[in-house]
């Protein structure tokens, strides 16, 4: 029997936390899988386990962001006040493969399932923070190209801000400069 990618139910989320934890080293991110889908950015279809031979061997999520920027002079999008734009985006967030099936190829499957999906979904790009020779393989780009600003901790390199164009992606409404803002269930993770 062969890798199978299927979105996660609710019979998964124990061994999903047991999967995360070890992959991570630590309940952080279990703790942060939770509170996504607790939240209003959780979307079912776009959190996936990798199941091999009836065990959960990984686990990938995508939920919302949104990106922040101030409104040029007489840009369509603002609003009545003038405020901030606030435009929603999807981030991959976390990517957990079991440590004794690390390096046989699960992760890349799991980025490439979970973004197809979200492709599929209609979103227009997916951002991360994660390390560029890995990303880079399945066509992540630096977050700098579309002058985007992620809150990446201070010990990540700025490279490791970045983006995936998907199919609905409109470079004109992501050229400008915008900070992502994560959503408060990603509040006190380092």
């Amino acid at each position: 029997m062969g890798l199978l990618l299927r979105p996660e139910t609710p019979d998964d989320h124990e061994v999903i936390r047991s999967v995360v934890a070890a992959a991570f080293g630590s309940d952080s991110e279990a703790d942060l899988v939770d509170r996504i889908r607790a939240s209003p950015e959780y979307v079912a279809e776009l959190a996936l386990v990798a199941e091999e031979d009836g065990e959960v061997v990984g686990h990938v999520m995508i939920s919302g962001a949104v990106v922040r920027r101030d409104p040029a002079p007489g840009d369509p999008h603002a609003g009545a006040a003038g405020g901030p734009i606030d435009q929603p985006i999807k981030m991959l967030s976390p990517l957990a493969v079991r440590p004794d099936r690390q390096g046989q190829g699960i992760g890349g499957t799991l980025v490439r399932g979970v973004t197809a999906a979200a492709d599929k979904h209609g979103e227009p790009l997916v951002i991360l923070e994660g390390a560029p020779a890995y990303y880079s393989r399945f066509g992540f780009r630096p977050a700098s190209e579309l002058r985007l600003t992620l809150p990446i901790p201070d010990w990540a390199p700025p490279e490791a801000a970045q983006y995936l164009a998907l199919t609905s992606f409109d470079s004109d409404r992501f050229t400008q400069d915008g900070k992502v803002v994560y959503p408060a269930a990603f509040d006190g993770l380092d």
